[in-house]
């Protein structure tokens, strides 16, 4: 399967943003959802190969908190996955290498659901980003869109790279004009910032999530655009399948060439590889 979808394509194509789970995981106190059912790890990579997708790439699941055992067994099972994780910010440097071994790329901050994140400025903080930075690992930043702007500014000062989940997540009501998502255009511009046009039914009216996705083109480009699924559609079960989020991104970007570009992006990125 994996090499008859890179001859059908021209190149690897990248699912960057994914959730894998059982029911035997515990579920943080502050979850925002309780899943109707499970996204075990062999029914993700049937899916990945009924749908002719390559490589991807796994979200930390902040359901479960920092409970990252199952996606680290995965990714280190799984030569064609990586994963975000979510840690403690005093996490110890040789815990981050063995990490990275195992396949680890980066550490996602989920605080969409958050009333108060921390200080992004604090010792812990600043240490722990620089500590991605030197790992060759990025930030994977997923909040409002309104609080992007200040996270944004503290994770540029330390190097590391940022990856914006599912277009910013603007107020729905200002859609590109909210500030967080001009932000992140500007992020973008300063070279050290990408973005993931995943999560496109989560946002609002489709209207506006085509004006986000042309304004990301427009001035981000496919170097700095990645595709996700968002699969197995938290909250949404059900609502969802695979193809449709295929199906989103095509018409989102109906040149095959650009979409190409796109995942070119994510497979360098991710994986380092064209």
């Amino acid at each position: 399967m994996e090499r008859r979808s890179m001859m059908a394509s021209g190149g690897l194509r990248v699912d960057t943003h994914a959730h894998i789970y059982h029911d035997a995981m515990p579920l943080a106190q502050d979850a925002w959802h309780r899943p109707v059912g499970e996204a075990p790890l062999d029914a993700y990579l049937a899916c990945l190969d009924a749908h002719g997708i390559d490589r991807a790439v796994l979200a930390a699941v902040s359901l479960f908190g920092d409970y990252n055992d199952y996606a680290l067994e995965a990714v280190a099972a799984q030569p064609r996955l990586r994963t975000t994780v979510i840690i403690d910010p005093e996490t110890d440097i040789f815990i981050l290498r063995e990490m990275a071994k195992a396949g680890v790329v980066g550490v996602r901050l989920q605080w969409r659901s958050t009333p108060h994140p921390p200080d992004l400025d604090s010792f812990a903080w600043r240490k722990l980003f620089r500590r991605v930075a030197d790992l060759g690992w990025h930030i994977q930043l997923h909040d409002n869109g309104p609080r992007l702007p200040d996270a944004i500014a503290a994770i540029e000062r330390s190097g590391a790279p940022i990856v914006i989940d599912h277009f910013g997540r603007p107020d729905a009501a200002r859609g590109v004009n909210c500030p967080g998502f001009v932000a992140v255009l500007r992020a973008v511009e300063r070279g050290n910032c990408w973005v993931k046009m995943s999560g496109a039914f989560r946002l609002g009216p489709p209207a506006m999530v085509r004006e986000l996705a042309a304004a990301l083109l427009r001035q981000a480009g496919p170097e700095r655009l990645l595709w996700g699924s968002d699969w197995p559609f938290a909250a949404f079960e059900g609502q969802v399948a695979y193809a449709d989020t295929l199906a989103c991104f095509e018409q989102l970007v109906p040149d095959a060439a650009l979409r190409a570009r796109i995942h070119r992006t994510a497979a360098r990125f991710y994986f380092g590889e064209e």
